[in-house]
C-alpha cells in the first residue's frame, strides 16, 4: 500500500512538472543594444546600432527551454555617429524605414547547445520579406538585481549572428565592394522577469 501511494505521488509530481510553464521575459529598454559591424571598402568595419529596440521570451531556468522569442528594433533609430550615413542608412538604399519601420525576429523554440549556450534558429523580417536567422546565445547570469530601489529578478543574455543584406534585397555598394554584403549582428539584453 505504502508503495503504490509513493508511486501515485510521484506520478502526480511529474505531472505537476510536465505542466509548469516557463517564465515570462520582458527586455529592459534602457540595457537593450542591438548593434551591428558592415565592412566598408576592405578597410575596417563600421559600427552601428539601434537606439530603440524591445522583445520579450518565455524561459524555465530549471529546464533550460527557451521560446516564443521576439526582438523587436525601430529601423528609424538606426546610429552610426555620423548623421550623413545614418540617413542614406534609413533610405530606400538599405533599410527604407520610412515604409518599413519595424524589423522583427521571432523563434518558437531554441536548442540548448551548452549549459548556458543556445542556438536560436528564427525569421528575421526586414523591409517586407523574411529570411532564416541564428542567433547563438549566452546566458550570462540570473537572480536579485543588485542595484537599490528595485527587487526585479533579472536574466542578462549576450547573443551573436550574421546574414547576408543581399538575401532582403539591399544590394546598394555590394557589387562593386563599397560596402560588406555580410551583416554582423551583436545583442546583449537585459530582461526582467514578469
Amino acid at each position: 500500500m505504502i508503495k503504490l501511494i509513493l508511486r501515485i505521488v510521484a506520478l502526480c509530481a511529474a505531472s505537476a512538472a510536465a505542466h509548469a510553464q516557463p517564465a515570462l521575459y520582458q527586455i529592459d529598454p534602457e540595457h537593450f543594444s542591438v548593434g551591428f559591424l558592415v565592412d566598408h571598402l576592405g578597410y575596417a568595419k563600421v559600427l552601428g546600432m539601434f537606439r530603440e529596440s524591445s522583445g520579450s521570451y518565455a524561459f524555465d531556468e530549471k529546464t533550460g527551454a527557451l521560446s516564443d522569442v521576439r526582438l523587436v528594433i525601430d529601423a528609424r533609430t538606426v546610429d552610426t555617429g555620423h548623421r550623413r550615413r545614418d540617413r542614406h542608412l534609413a533610405s530606400p538604399d538599405f533599410l527604407n524605414a520610412g515604409e518599413f519601420r519595424e524589423i522583427v525576429f521571432t523563434s518558437a523554440t531554441a536548442k540548448r547547445s551548452g549549459e548556458r549556450t543556445f542556438v536560436v534558429e528564427g525569421q528575421l523580417q526586414m523591409i517586407g520579406k523574411a529570411q532564416p536567422l541564428t542567433l547563438n546565445v549566452s546566458w550570462n547570469k540570473s537572480g536579485k538585481y543588485e542595484l537599490p530601489g528595485t527587487d526585479a529578478y533579472v536574466m542578462g543574455v549576450s547573443a551573436r549572428g550574421s546574414f547576408k543584406r543581399s538575401a532582403f534585397g539591399m544590394t546598394y555598394g555590394a557589387a562593386n565592394g563599397w560596402v560588406g554584403d555580410t551583416v554582423e549582428l551583436i545583442v546583449e539584453f537585459e530582461a526582467k522577469r514578469k
